[in-house]
């Protein structure tokens, strides 16, 4: 096998690109800013600024440029797929998207008209989010590309210990009150919303209790982690190794 070098690219074998926002939190393993999250490697670019204020409660127009660069930086390096490590980066993404030669799914919100076509009609999809007083219609409306997806929302802003490690960015998280957190909180969506047959997780450091929250309500649950590994599937094939 012969081997080809690109111009510019100095390392290899990292097909998803993430670019991250500026924060100060801890990753445990599921959030994609912990890199032993994924079974493949993946790249990371940080864009200075991309911080909670203008990201999740302003939804600043002026980060779509530095989002380009950033993701301009991981595909001349070699990425195959490029994402971010915030679900409200979804404002970004057709821009995005028309900008770049590779895929470019911004936010695990995309799985919505999926999700919404594995249901019967009129079921709806729970939306757990880091804050449903900023997720917007108009967030929704790109993620679904226009199509009519019944949905409830709830959001993660008042619970103290998920506030306190994320919003507040305080440097610690309790691991095992913030699941229980976010069990309740998904518990007490499906009980006031009739119709609720999945789950998904918008903030894209919820995987991690994924696993908890279908034990507690025993529905599909779809987050950042169903999505990303669903893309690096596509783009990064392996032959079958099997038995006929």
């Amino acid at each position: 096998m012969i081997y080809k070098a690109n111009k510019g690219q100095t390392s290899y074998g990292e097909p998803i690109g993430i670019i991250l926002m500026e924060s100060f939190m801890p990753f445990p393993p599921g959030c994609p800013g912990n890199a032993s999250s994924f079974s493949f490697p993946v790249r990371y670019e940080i864009v200075r600024g991309a911080n909670m204020e203008r990201l999740v409660y302003k939804g600043d127009p002026e980060l779509l440029q530095p989002f380009i660069d950033a993701g301009w930086k991981l595909v001349n390096e070699g990425v195959k797929a490029l994402t971010g490590n915030c679900g409200f980066m979804v404002l970004y993404h057709d821009l995005m998207a028309k900008e770049f030669p590779v895929p470019v799914f911004m936010s695990s919100l995309l799985q919505l008209p999926f999700i919404n076509r594995l249901l019967k009609p009129g079921e709806k999809i729970g939306i757990v989010t880091a804050n449903a007083l900023t997720l917007t219609d108009k967030h929704l409306a790109i993620a679904t590309n226009g199509v009519d997806v019944p949905v409830a929302v709830a959001g993660l802003e008042e619970q103290p210990h998920f506030y306190d490690a994320i919003h507040a960015e305080k440097g610690y998280l309790d691991f095992e009150k913030v699941e229980a957190e976010v069990v309740q909180v998904t518990r007490q969506l499906i009980q006031e919303n009739e119709g609720i047959k999945a789950i998904l997780f918008e903030c894209t450091d919820l995987p991690p209790y994924a696993a908890a929250t279908q034990e507690a309500v025993n529905l599909p649950v779809f987050d950042f982690s169903t999505l990303v590994n669903y893309v690096f599937s596509a783009v990064v094939r392996t032959r079958f190794d099997g038995i006929y």
